[in-house]
């Protein structure tokens, strides 16, 4: 049974895991201590025993670390950049824990000598090969599963929705190694098909179905008008023994990944997770932002200066344009930027988006909304508190207004403060450009929302972001 697979291979990972972090460990030795190669101060003032000796510390230590960032879980649901981001989070904590024990046991002959050289070369020896000893069993794996070893065989309990999505999703992915044996509903005829899978029986059916002990899963997937069901479905797989889980059917509604709270015993999902509703996440960002704020000023000031001549220069008007959009819970701020355009009516401007070839930019405005140079005023408007480094871009009131309508969960990226930049403005989608997929784009950074995506964001934008084909 599959079951039995599972754990066999978690005892595997964990060998391979031991015998990999021994290698680089040993790896390092050789090359800053054995060879010499790398130890350029001629360092050998320990001998090879004590750093052998360190192993017993060492591997059961990283092995821990790699249970605690749950890097034993089985690969059907951890990707490959998550898995490479919890082996690079466990090596940096193995890392900081290292360099802590040789801080505070200095004034032990042996600790003050250990090299630290050795330390960072086995940091990043440790890194390469255990991300490329999980890609090899990854690999392995795919290759098993295509043949068709290590298959897990499931039963949908459900035609829904949901049972659609997880149907979509296995046969796009079939590396996972799911085989689904078919679906069991009430509602819907004998023979029914999705995309090859049918309904084979009624909830009835499922008592027989549990005996024959043939299944390694069962998928609730029950219509949300069908959940007076669960129970009783729940009750029989439990007697069985068979793993089971529950796919919801209200996907559209609740996010990815919802934010339970336990009251008490009883579970409480918030339909929407802001993890800058939190107190501390609120207090780094604007740290951030305050600091990063400055740091721009200072750097784009002999741009903004020179623009700002040149606008005053070739244009009549004011230098800065002032626009009011909408920002965080609702409230409405003056948005700064260099002017573009020509000085127009306001209650015209306010209701027209630019256009291709739009007759109201001016020649050095084409240039600075071509290369983002007109947002850089923004920077004070992330001094001023009314904007962040990075969040969803703010909208004008009137489009505020006709998309929170005409689009589902519009107006949710209001619950963070906007950005110069964001998640959409990185994947494209800036500009004249999709609404829709641009809001899918800030839900998902407003709900999986961390200092590191913000870096990320940041980076990207660095790299690709200034410049706008869509800016006209």
């Amino acid at each position: 049974m599959i079951k039995d697979n599972q754990s066999s291979l978690n005892r595997l990972h964990v060998v391979l895991d031991a015998l990999v972090t021994a290698f680089s460990y040993l790896f390092a030795w050789y090359i800053v201590i054995g060879s010499g190669w790398a130890n350029l101060l001629g360092n050998k003032t320990l001998g090879a025993d004590f750093y052998f000796a360190a192993l017993f510390f060492i591997v059961p230590g990283y092995l821990l670390l790699y249970s605690f960032f749950n890097l034993y879980t089985p690969k059907r649901v951890l990707g490959r950049r998550n898995e490479f981001g919890k082996i690079l989070k466990a090596n940096t904590i193995g890392l900081l824990i290292f360099g802590l024990v040789l801080y505070l046991g200095r004034k032990n002959p042996y600790l003050f000598n250990f090299s630290q050289r050795l330390v960072v070369y086995f940091y990043v020896t440790n890194v390469i090969l255990i991300t490329a000893e999980r890609n090899a069993i990854r690999i392995v794996l795919r290759s098993m599963r295509s043949k068709g070893y290590n298959q897990k065989h499931i039963l949908l309990v459900g035609y829904s929705d949901a049972a659609k999505g997880f149907i979509d999703r296995v046969r796009a992915n079939p590396e996972w190694g799911y085989q689904i044996r078919g679906i069991l509903d009430d509602s819907h005829e004998r023979g029914t098909e999705y995309k090859g899978m049918k309904v084979i029986g009624t909830l009835e059916d499922l008592t027989y179905i549990l005996e024959q002990n043939s299944l390694d899963e069962i998928a609730i997937t029950l219509s949300l008008s069908e959940y007076e069901k669960l129970r009783h479905i729940v009750n029989l797989c439990e007697k069985s023994g068979v793993h089971t889980k529950f796919i919801p059917d209200y996907g559209n509604v609740i996010p990815t990944v919802p934010y339970t709270e336990d009251l008490q015993g009883m579970p409480v999902v918030h339909i929407r997770h802001v993890p800058l509703n939190g107190l501390l996440n609120a207090t780094l960002k604007r740290v951030v932002d305050v600091f990063g704020a400055i740091v721009a000023i200072i750097l784009f000031s002999p741009i903004m200066l020179t623009v700002a001549i040149t606008i005053k220069l070739t244009s009549p008007g004011p230098i800065i344009f002032c626009q009011e959009r909408v920002g965080l819970h609702n409230r409405p701020f003056k948005m700064y930027k260099f002017r573009s355009m020509t000085v127009q009516d306001p209650n015209k401007e306010k209701m027209r988006w630019t256009t291709p070839g739009d007759s109201r930019v001016t020649p050095i405005g084409k240039i600075i909304r071509s290369t983002s140079i007109d947002e850089t005023p923004q920077f004070f408007n992330v001094l001023f508190g009314d904007m962040s480094l990075v969040g969803p871009r703010p909208e004008r009131p009137f489009f505020v207004e006709k998309f929170k309508e005409e689009i589902p969960r519009y107006m949710i990226k209001h619950q963070v403060r906007p950005g110069i930049t964001g998640w959409a403005q990185v994947n494209g989608y800036r500009g004249d450009t999709s609404i829709i997929k641009r809001i899918e784009h800030d839900l998902y950074y407003i709900e999986n929302w961390s200092l590191g995506f913000d870096f990320k964001i940041l980076f990207l934008t660095a790299f690709k972001g200034f410049i706008n084909k869509n800016a006209y």
